[in-house]
């Protein structure tokens, strides 16, 4: 299990350190080990002004029992939610008392402006970004547009974070952290749920970039996963990085999401040279049927070619496949996992395919009747921890797509091919253990 930092969080309190005289203070449960009551007592000590909590549709159970014990603590301090899932139900998001307002969007500059008019609820119907109730009315100022200059943003306030315990299991080094570089994604595929970071791909430039990797590297921090749906969409930006990377010689183990029709030669032994350990590519499928259907815009030659060209730059390589998509059959099934097999990466995640909400695969479901009723409403409206989300049960029922998703699992990394590549690349005692600890798992699915 990975712990990996609020990346959300931190991007919010950067924001409020540097435009304002607000005192900031990040808690991370799940790495301090906090329970709920003890995060009560926290907040009844500390008494803020306001308690933020990022919501991902996932979370969303978690996240209200927090905002139920909070207001029983402190029934007068607001409760703030941000993130997926409050920007695609927001009504339903509200229909929980405990919540006070949400943030949409891109947070930074709503979550700001609401601080500082939060005890004039006059100026809240003009502060766009934001979602709150007016007597018995839920009030919805809809989003601001896109941030487009990204190097105006502060950093990350990681030092608000107990950084140093931060790590990856696949990671060469730990600690480890996370950045955007980007935000956005130009690329229209069928699965897509990052709706709250827009459809316009907005760079950061090379420069802010690298200085914030330089502050990285400043706090003893060893490896970085950047978060950007796809890095290497402006290949000169990335040549530039790798550039200044070297040029300032910063030390520090970094990898990244990238599309195989968006690399070349070149390009990733450069990015080799200035610290890329590991690449994450999006393969979904193992038929050009599927891949058409999903619209991904690549092809299975534009895939091979981009694994053997990221092996041969001595860069890992992960790489992600999906089952159950649309109009898929056992066959083709059986060539993804063969593609799978066939480009061997060090770390190999399949998944059955899951319509999210508010993507086009959701609404073309809902649309021909392969998802019967709009299933992740209804939960957003009444959350429970049993839920299971319906996978694309068009040819499979999701019991067969999850038997065949095990399968996979084991057919891969309980291979001897791929388990004595694995002994080959340890490194240390720490890296045994988790490899272990990993493989048990794999045998207990």
């Amino acid at each position: 299990m990975d712990f990996l930092p609020p990346l959300g969080l931190m991007y919010l309190a950067g924001y409020l350190l540097k435009h304002s005289n607000h005192e900031v203070k990040i808690i991370d449960c799940p790495v301090e080990k906090i329970n709920l009551d003890a995060l009560a007592e926290i907040i009844k000590l500390e008494k803020p002004e306001l308690v933020g909590i990022t919501a991902m549709t996932f979370t969303i159970i978690d996240v209200l029992m927090a905002a139920k014990k909070i207001k029983a603590a402190q029934p007068e301090i607001p409760i703030v939610l941000g993130g997926p899932h409050v920007n695609i139900y927001p009504e339903e998001t509200m229909a929980n008392p405990e919540i006070d307002f949400l943030i949409l969007g891109e947070g930074e500059q709503p979550f700001y402006d609401l601080i500082n008019n939060l005890q004039q609820p006059e100026q809240w119907p003009t502060i766009k970004g934001i979602v709150f109730r007016q007597a018995s009315n839920i009030i919805n100022n809809g989003c601001r547009d896109l941030i487009m200059q990204l190097d105006d943003l502060p950093f990350p306030a990681r030092t608000l974070t107990p950084y140093k315990k931060y790590y990856s299991i696949i990671a060469q080094k730990n600690p480890t952290t996370t950045m955007f570089t980007s935000r956005g994604c130009p690329y229209q595929c069928l699965f897509c749920d990052r709706p709250h970071l827009g459809k316009i791909f907005r760079a950061r430039s090379a420069q802010n970039v690298v200085q914030e990797l330089a502050e990285i590297a400043a706090l003893g921090i060893k490896e970085v996963f950047i978060y950007d749906d796809t890095f290497t969409i402006d290949r000169q930006r990335v040549v530039d990085i790798c550039r200044l990377i070297m040029e300032k010689n910063i030390i520090l183990n970094w990898d990244i999401r990238a599309r195989v029709n968006t690399v070349d030669e070149e390009l990733l032994i450069l990015m080799e040279k200035a610290g890329c350990t590991r690449i994450h590519y999006g393969v979904e499928a193992g038929t050009e049927k599927i891949l058409n259907v999903l619209r991904k815009g690549i092809t299975i030659p534009m895939i091979k070619k981009a694994f053997a060209l990221t092996k041969k730059a001595g860069i890992e390589t992960a790489g992600y496949f999906m089952i159950g998509s649309p109009t898929e059959t056992e066959d083709d099934i059986k060539e993804t996992i063969k593609l799978a097999k066939e480009l061997f990466p060090d770390y190999v995640h399949f998944s059955v395919l899951t319509p999210f909400p508010a993507t086009d695969l959701y609404l073309k479901g809902l649309k021909e009747g392969i998802i019967k009723q709009d299933y992740w409403r209804e939960f957003s409206k009444h959350p429970q921890a049993d839920f299971h989300p319906p996978a694309w049960e068009e040819n499979f029922t999701r019991e067969q797509l999850f038997k065949t998703l095990i399968q996979a699992y084991r057919s891969y990394y309980l291979a001897p091919r791929y388990i004595w590549r694995r002994l080959k690349e340890i490194r240390n005692w720490n890296n045994l253990k988790n490899n272990f600890k990993a493989g048990l798992k794999l045998l207990k699915i």
